[in-house]
């Protein structure tokens, strides 16, 4: 087993590949899977889905991540990527190897297993959501899924060691877009224009004034990492764009936000007569998981349970589109001290990490 999980992500690593646009990666993958005795579908664009059917009345979800990152890939791994400019840099490599192991092992185990297994290996994690379109399929509900399980390798953790919390586990993500119209007139005409420039600047300083404002249990995060304006340095600016991010992990926090927002923009608008358009993207669910099977799981598993992950963090991941439709728990496994995910250098013991992650994914699925 710990040979076929590292053979699978070594193979899987070199052919990385972006959003639902995964032929070489379906391919592997399907061929990995027939044979086994499951039946293949591929409901969205991308995805490739296997159900082991062993006669349950329920069905436990497996989900494990597909696409890649615009990266160039700076490893100088003999199994490297051979496609420039796109790398695993995020980990899926071994979110599937992990997968299609624990699926060779579902293949015999099945009959004796308290549930029915779906595989559900999605697409577009980094991009659009797929977990959103695979959940539109109508794919949980075919295969009655009564909970979903996911994990996602984490650096600074202990090697090999899953982590979790009930709760809030990673945040809600928005894109925040502040688009702020002025009107554009020479420096020594400033009286007759409408700065842009000043305008953005304003609703930086109240927007920050509002990111200090809010709850700080759980956390949020409002932050801008962009803003472009102006033309030359004696005409004032007719045009701002302020690019930002908010993390929260309460959908009633974000509708504040938002509204809030939007309420700045206006007073602005109303104070510089400057056009301010304020967009927040709908961004990802936040992953939340189920407290009660959290607690089932850890009563179960006992001393081979999950580590408590003390806090919750910013990032997000789009697993919380299954956990809207039903009980899930996403766990965190420790690749040790190695680069940050999503950098070039991005890589790991898969020797010491992906076979401990396939039998705790072994024991998840076994749980009554």
């Amino acid at each position: 087993m710990a040979d076929t999980s590292v053979s699978h992500r070594r193979a899987l690593h070199r052919v990385p590949e972006l959003d639902v646009t995964l032929p070489e990666t379906a391919a592997y993958l399907r061929g990995a899977l027939e044979g086994l005795g499951c039946a293949l579908s591929s409901p969205t664009a991308g995805s490739v889905c296997a159900f082991f059917d062993g006669g349950k009345a329920e069905t436990v979800a497996v989900r494990a991540d597909m696409d890649a990152l615009p990266v160039a890939e700076r490893t100088g791994l003999p199994f490297a990527s051979v496609h420039p400019g796109v790398m695993h840099a995020c980990g899926h490599d071994g979110h599937m190897a992990m997968a299609l192991t624990l699926a060779e092992h579902t293949a015999g185990a099945v009959a004796s297993l308290p549930r029915n297994v779906l595989f559900l290996f999605q697409p577009a994690e980094e991009t659009t959501g797929g977990a959103e379109a695979l959940c539109g399929s109508g794919i949980l509900d075919r295969y009655n899924v009564t909970r979903a399980f996911g994990l996602h390798l984490w650096p600074g953790l202990p090697a090999g060691k899953a982590f979790c919390r009930p709760g809030p586990m990673m945040a809600r993500s928005s894109e925040v877009t502040v688009t702020v119209t002025g009107r554009s007139v020479h420096i020594t005409k400033y009286r007759q224009g409408h700065d842009a420039l000043a305008a953005g600047a304003e609703f930086l300083r109240l927007a920050y004034d509002l990111a200090a404002a809010l709850p700080p249990d759980p956390p949020s995060l409002l932050r801008f990492g962009r803003m472009t304006s102006g033309t030359v340095r004696n005409a004032l600016s007719g045009r701002t764009v302020l690019e930002g991010t908010f993390r929260t992990y309460r959908e009633e926090t974000f509708d504040d936000c938002r509204r809030l927002l939007a309420d700045i923009g206006k007073a602005v608008g109303d104070k510089t007569g400057c056009g301010i358009d304020v967009h927040c993207s709908a961004g990802y669910p936040a992953v939340w998981n189920d407290e009660a099977l959290y607690g089932r799981v850890l009563a179960d598993l006992g001393p081979d349970g999950p580590g408590l992950l003390p806090e919750p963090v910013l990032g997000a991941d789009d697993f919380s589109f299954y956990q809207k439709r039903v009980p899930g728990l996403y766990f965190f496994l420790g690749t040790g001290d190695t680069p940050a995910l999503h950098a070039p250098d991005f890589t790991f013991d898969d020797q010491a990490v992906l076979p401990a992650g396939v039998a705790f994914w072994k024991r998840l699925i076994a749980l009554p």
